[in-house]
């Protein structure tokens, strides 16, 4: 067993302003295995932009702008994520939901998942450094 030790105890995040996190039953409960790099840009963007209740504000046209998404784009993530019921909309607010007891859908195949995971990591970071960069 991996013995965990803290490295910067200066650095240890905590919980401030924001209350955004993601269980880690959406890793080891095959949650991430069943999202479109779309999907999961859109899923983390909503975790990031929410308040402790889930909910935010932000308009699809600000989304899309934020995230470098077609209108097309947007509305196939958005409904492929209210489809796994992973978040709730009703136009004007987003909610991201308690996961579900376990994913609605079927995971993509191995094959597809490891190209999937390096577009994700790469849409992330452009996402972020874009953020950062006062895009």
């Amino acid at each position: 067993m991996i013995k965990k030790q803290i490295l910067d105890p200066e650095r240890i995040r905590r919980i401030k302003g924001g209350f955004s996190f993601i269980p880690h039953r959406f890793l080891t409960d095959g949650f991430l295995d069943i999202l479109n790099s779309k999907e999961l840009l859109l899923y983390f963007f909503l975790i990031l932009a929410s308040d402790r209740y889930g909910l935010s504000f932000y308009s699809y046209d600000a989304i899309c702008s934020l995230l470098g998404l077609s209108l097309d784009d947007y509305i196939e993530a958005r409904d492929g994520l209210l489809k796994k019921d992973l978040i709730a909309c009703d136009g004007t607010i987003f909610q991201v939901l308690e996961l579900p007891e376990s994913p609605l859908m079927e995971p993509f195949p191995a094959s597809d998942r490891q190209g999937q995971k390096s577009r994700i990591t790469n849409l992330i970071q452009q996402s972020l450094w874009e953020i950062e960069s006062g895009r």
